[in-house]
């Protein structure tokens, strides 16, 4: 779809005259709070006033919200409607019905977009209610909302799809106007981007003069973003509303004294700590960004080690606390009673804290729109400049950094796809649509292809979907799987605990089981996921919220603790801390990479890494663009290999279990894997008898779906993956408030409703996505192919080390890591380290006199042998 063009519309739009009386007023309004709008707000304002679809993009903390939300306020001015269509309310004075919605990706986010919302509405002096709706509120004001909707809402896509799974969906979002989908590219190319493209087009189907607009500050593929947001063929012109102004932004990177030589991930950037003081004392007001809710836990602990006078001036902020906790959090960063918050996502978008003057952010964003989120958290209105200082947590992040840097300056952002037609999603509504209200097949049909993700999908999947929603497939003996009743062309659910299981189980969003954590008190800290749980013992101590707990029980689905004192014995984790490089971040190290190894100048924060790099090209290598560098380094631990695709950890796995599996096929090695970002080492106790010149032919792209598969037993990885698809398509039930059913109990389940489809229906659709997802998502097999393809293009280095390298050294760590405990391999590498230091400067110590060295000085060299292919 062409985001300039302007299609025929078939519908009169809500608002037909001329919007130059609403434009003023909302003129007279912000110049009375010395504001004045930018061009693009003015554009954003008449498009909206001429019934116009559209997407608005531009930096944060420039005014997308009011660009976003002034529209609908302004549609009103123009065209209110009869007071005889306005909600009686209790206690309350009377307020019009439900006119529009503000789609938040982050429940965390409600609060502050609520207070940015009312702003304007207060300033246009309209008779207006605004309220949220998130998993946070209470059942009360849900029912209550449900009875007597707000004028205004701010609402999260499960909420959302939650209201129109009720019959009174038709009467409630009958009248309206606008949908805002804040943080478009948050959602964009997950399942809840699909789900927000499905309530859109039900919305549409309730409502059609209902306007499409989305926000967004970073993406990198705008009329893709914009074609999933208002769908393929959109009934209304549509507008791309770009701002002029880019934000001022001084970008810094700490850089400690000294730097190792041979780097490790995992200590987190802790070694930095006295120079984020430093940063934190300086200023007023930092946010202070992790990766990992884990890591947020264990740096606000060492900073109040480090500064106890900073206690109760600091905080910590993540998903997994209490709502009334990152509330306090959020409303003492406004008032300015905080010098510092450690965060994660969680106050990645959309939050706007005048008061934060600067970012720090720990260890590699792994991309750069990420750290553009997070960068506009500071300084956050127009005319300020974002301050954001990087930490590195090893060596090799400061390249990963100063690519980021680079790649923020010249405005290169990652693009986002959204996914094609996951039919799990499709599933889950099917049973949310036939509960609010019956629908024929044509009629649903209809719907979901008017979806970007949907637009091609075939009679016989929704045949299917239908089938299997009805009826069940092969699982037709359970009732339960009987979802909807097909009765006289229409599909409906009439099964009462079916509706409450269902909308229990409302949402896309899989995770390990939360299980709350709550004081023997009473008071609620937050939440960890059962499978830390279920390793507690009585005693244990853990940290979360920034304190420090003792468990006493878990009774009932909660783990009952007291305050403790001391160390803690363990740190919860929770899952999708493992974030890869982005293929954009990953393109940028190898060019800084290239200009190191061509003898270029470099920036400061690189010039910092010459030590390192002079001994990686002194023992081995330094790869230019166009090459791949391999390594061999045979010890009396065993036989390693290693590659540098220098691709992000993803396509080293799937690289790394490529070579494995084929290598072992040809010799019968068995091989052991470690991989990060830059690399992939194979390991073997014993000699592998292959030479390095043939490693190529090991990562040829014919078969390469069926290896990979073969190689990391796709049936396993499958089942995983399935586990998370049938919960969402209904498949596997949580359990109830209260009663919800152990990790181990939905696992059993899933494993008999897997190993069921697997026997009897072999040809299910589901399997077959669970198949579709592992290759796609899980292994990015498309990267892999391109990283491949690149590659296999390019000339080869190989060569023989008599010690770990600077390059070879992280893999080795990450070896070795699951086998030795934090503290034991904490001192292991630095003996390993302090070896290999004084290796670096008694050069004879690599001389030709090692025994090593002299047989293979004695033979005759092999090609595959230092040498270049």
């Amino acid at each position: 779809m062409d985001p300039d063009s302007t299609p025929s519309c078939d519908h009169c739009p809500v608002a037909t005259r001329g919007n130059a009386a609403s434009l003023q007023t909302i003129q007279r309004w912000m110049e009375s709070k010395k504001q004045t709008p930018f061009d693009w707000q003015l554009q954003a304002w008449s498009a909206h006033a001429s019934a116009h679809h559209g997407l608005i993009l531009a930096s944060t903390g420039m005014g997308k919200t009011k660009a976003a939300w002034l529209g609908p306020l302004g549609n009103w001015l123009e065209s209110p409607l009869p007071e005889s269509l306005w909600t009686q309310r209790k206690r309350q004075p009377p307020a019009p019905p439900l006119l529009a919605l503000w789609i938040t990706p982050l429940r965390a986010l409600a609060n502050d977009t609520c207070s940015a919302l009312q702003e304007c509405i207060d300033g246009l002096n309209l008779p207006w209610s605004l309220e949220q709706r998130t998993g946070d509120t209470s059942s009360a004001t849900k029912l209550r909302q449900r009875q007597s909707p707000p004028t205004a809402m701010v609402i999260t896509p499960e909420s959302l799809t939650l209201l129109l799974s009720y019959p009174e969906s038709l009467e409630t979002f009958k009248h309206l106007r606008t949908v805002v989908v804040d943080e478009w590219h948050e959602l964009l190319g997950s399942k809840r981007g699909i789900q927000t493209e499905l309530a859109l087009a039900r919305l549409q189907r309730i409502a059609p003069n209902m306007l499409r607009w989305g926000v967004s500050a970073t993406i990198g593929n705008t009329e893709h973003a914009l074609s999933s947001l208002v769908g393929p063929a959109p009934l209304r012109p549509v507008s791309v509303i770009r701002s002029d102004q880019r934000r001022a932004m001084e970008l810094e990177i700490l850089l400690p004294k000294s730097i190792d030589r041979f780097p490790w991930a995992g200590h987190i950037g802790l070694a930095m700590l006295s120079n984020v003081i430093e940063k934190i004392d300086a200023a007023n007001s930092t946010l202070v960004f992790t990766n990992t809710r884990n890591q947020t836990e264990l740096w606000y602990q060492a900073l109040l080690r480090a500064r106890p006078d900073w206690a109760g001036r600091i905080a910590v902020h993540h998903g997994s606390l209490a709502p009334e906790l990152r509330t306090w959090v959020e409303q003492a960063i406004v008032d300015g009673k905080l010098i510092a918050v450690v965060c994660t996502s969680s106050l990645d978008l959309g939050v706007d804290f005048a008061p934060v003057d600067q970012v720090i952010q720990v260890g590699s964003p792994k991309g750069t729109a990420r750290l553009i989120q997070r960068a506009g958290r500071s300084g956050h209105s127009p005319g300020r400049t974002s301050k954001l200082a990087f930490v590195p947590s090893h060596a090799f992040e400061i390249i990963e950094l100063q690519a980021a840097r680079e790649a923020i300056e010249n405005r290169q952002i990652e693009q986002r796809s959204a996914l094609d037609a996951p039919l799990d999603c499709l599933v889950q509504h099917a049973v949310t649509v036939a509960l609010g209200a019956p629908y024929s097949k044509s009629e649903f049909l209809d719907e979901v292809r008017s979806t970007w993700a949907y637009r091609n999908l075939p009679d016989e999947h929704l045949d299917w979907v239908l089938d299997f929603v009805t009826t069940g497939g092969c699982l037709h003996a359970y009732q339960d799987f009987h979802r909807v009743t097909l009765e006289f062309g229409k599909y409906s659910v009439r099964d009462v605990a079916i509706a409450r299981r269902h909308r229990m189980a409302i949402g896309t969003i899989t995770s390990d089981m939360m299980i709350q954590v709550q004081y023997m008190s009473g008071g609620k800290i937050g939440f960890v996921e059962e499978s830390f749980a279920a390793k507690l013992k009585k005693g244990d101590k853990f940290l979360l919220g920034g304190k420090l707990l003792e468990m006493e029980w878990i009774r009932e689905g909660t783990v009952w603790v007291r305050k403790a004192k001391g160390d803690p014995t363990a740190v919860p984790r929770w899952l999708g801390g493992n974030m890869p490089l982005s293929s954009e971040l990953a393109e940028g190290v190898r060019r800084l990479i290239d200009q190191i190894a061509s003898g270029q100048p470099v920036s400061p924060s690189l010039e910092s890494l010459s030590e390192l790099m002079r001994l990686q090209k002194r023992w081995s290598h330094i790869p230019r663009l166009d090459e791949v560098l391999v390594e061999r380094c045979t010890n009396r631990d065993g036989d390693s290999i290693m590659l540098y695709a220098f691709e992000g950890r993803s396509v080293s796995e799937g690289i790394g279990a490529l070579l494995a599996y084929r290598i072992s096929q040809a010799h019968r090695n068995t091989l052991s894997i470690a991989v990060n970002d830059y690399g992939v080492m194979l390991y073997c106790a014993e000699p592998m008898k292959i030479e390095l010149a043939s490693i190529p032919q090991y990562l040829d792209l014919a078969n390469l779906e069926v290896d990979i598969l073969a190689s990391l037993n796709a049936t396993e990885l499958t089942r995983r993956r399935f586990r998370d698809i049938a919960r969402i398509a209904g498949l596997i039930h949580s359990g109830t408030p209260g009663k919800s059913k152990s990790m181990r109990h939905l696992q059993a389940s899933t494993t008999m409703v897997f190993d069921a489809l697997k026997q009897y229906d072999a040809q299910n659709l589901l399997l077959w996505q669970a198949s579709d997802e592992v290759l796609a998502d899980q292994l990015q097999i498309q990267r892999l192919k391109g990283a491949l393809r690149r590659m296999q293009a390019n000339r080869w280095v190989y060569r023989l080390v008599d010690q770990w390298t600077p390059f070879s050294f992280p893999l080795m760590v990450e070896r070795i890591r699951d086998r030795i405990g934090n503290e034991s391999l904490a001192d292991r590498i630095r003996k390993m380290q302090n070896q290999l230091e004084k290796a670096a400067v008694e050069p004879e110590a690599i001389s030709a006199t090692s025994t090593r060295s002299k047989r293979a000085a004695q033979r005759k060299p092999k090609p595959d042998e230092n040498s270049e292919a």
